[in-house]
């Protein structure tokens, strides 16, 4: 039986707000959040601290090197505990962009380590990592081995990195993304699998029961609410235009149009820049330069012109009233780096239900923090 208890969450790297929001959709109450970029803080108060969400969440716009977990410990936790950590470090040194060895001992790595300092003081009743599937590559298996380590010693159960595909939860979006699920020692666990069963798939004839279709996303489509700031996109020149009005509709490619760019002339790589999206399938991965056609699948299916930060907010699962500060380019990189808030709602509540079972709350004391 799972308790009606809303979970004490922490979030660090918390870029927008995605995380949060899933955890604040699963029934949870953030506490604080931890995020450098002054666009994305300043979204994440914005949005994260209304009062229908998190109205007393505490942003610290800090650089995590510099922030004292043991601090921050005290001020949040000062007579109960921290259920659930979340948390995504910058993933730049780990992307399957970076070629050869770049990336390997990339400063920006070591950020996760930063990350279990806070696990380590903290100790939450579980942590959940967020990373890009490049984390798992050899080159940088000394910074995730490192991290195991800390973690056993510091009491903690980790289950084996899963590769979740978002579509695979209800996200009109094809998405994968490492996530690490640490448990502290005196969670009961029995019966608990990780991760939590898909509710999507692929299209079968018959689906297999009690699953669902990917789901398409051409409700990301739909106009947008007038006035909405986010409701813009990249402008584009003549020829670029031109192009775009001889791509065909949903879904058609760059090579449709007969544009060679200058790179394509020697070979026909990158095949989906300039690309237009299909709404009838998931969409493309949302990047951090997700609202600029060059980089990717990005051009509105029929419209000529790339799609907007709304266009792309509502494809990360974010609601219309989530409005992202920092002008056209911020937004895209926020709602890229951002986790998908219906795959972050499936995942926490998944996780809430363990911590709230019978297992886990009957004949249990509160614990006091002693810091």
């Amino acid at each position: 039986m799972e308790h009606d208890t809303k979970l004490k969450v922490a979030d660090l790297f918390a870029g927008a707000g995605g995380f949060s929001l899933g955890a604040i959709d699963a029934g949870c109450d953030v506490v604080f959040a931890v995020e450098f970029n002054p666009y994305a803080a300043s979204t994440y108060k914005r949005n994260i601290g209304k009062p229908s969400r998190s109205k007393n969440v505490v942003v610290y716009n800090d650089d995590i090197t510099k922030l004292d977990p043991a601090v921050i410990a005290r001020k949040h936790f000062p007579n109960a505990e921290c259920d659930l950590l979340l948390g995504g470090p910058p993933c730049q040194g780990f992307s399957r962009h970076r070629i050869k060895n770049a990336g390997v001992a990339d400063p920006r790595n070591a950020l996760i380590h930063e990350y279990f300092g806070f696990v380590r003081t903290l100790r939450p009743r579980a942590f959940l990592m967020e990373n890009v599937p490049g984390m798992l590559w050899p080159r940088h298996k000394d910074y995730v081995d490192e991290f195991y380590a800390q973690a056993h010693a510091g009491g903690y159960m980790i289950y084996d990195p899963v590769k979740i595909d978002a579509r695979d939860y209800g996200t009109p979006q094809a998405r994968q993304r490492v996530f690490i699920l640490g448990l502290r020692q005196d969670v009961v666990v029995k019966g608990f699998d990780w991760p939590p069963p898909p509710t999507h798939c692929e299209r079968r004839d018959p689906m297999p029961e009690g699953l669902e279709p990917w789901k398409e996303c051409s409700s990301a489509f739909l106009p947008a609410t007038e006035g909405d700031m986010n409701d813009v996109h990249m402008q584009h020149g003549q020829t670029l235009i031109e192009a775009f009005a001889s791509t065909p509709h949903n879904g058609g490619s760059r090579h449709q149009s007969n544009r060679t760019l200058d790179c394509h002339k020697d070979h026909d790589g990158h095949k989906d820049v300039y690309g237009r999206i299909n709404p009838n399938k998931p969409a493309p991965t949302m990047t951090t330069a997700c609202i600029n056609p060059s980089k990717g699948r990005f051009v509105h299916p029929t419209l000529n012109h790339g799609i907007t930060a709304r266009h792309a907010a509502r494809i990360q699962t974010f609601p219309d009233d989530f409005e992202f500060e920092g002008g056209l380019t911020a937004a895209g990189q926020q709602i890229g780096n951002a986790v998908p808030v219906v795959l972050a709602k499936m995942l926490v509540r998944h996780i809430k239900s363990l911590l709230t079972s019978d297992a886990n709350t009957e004949n249990t004391i509160p614990r006091v923090r002693v810091i």
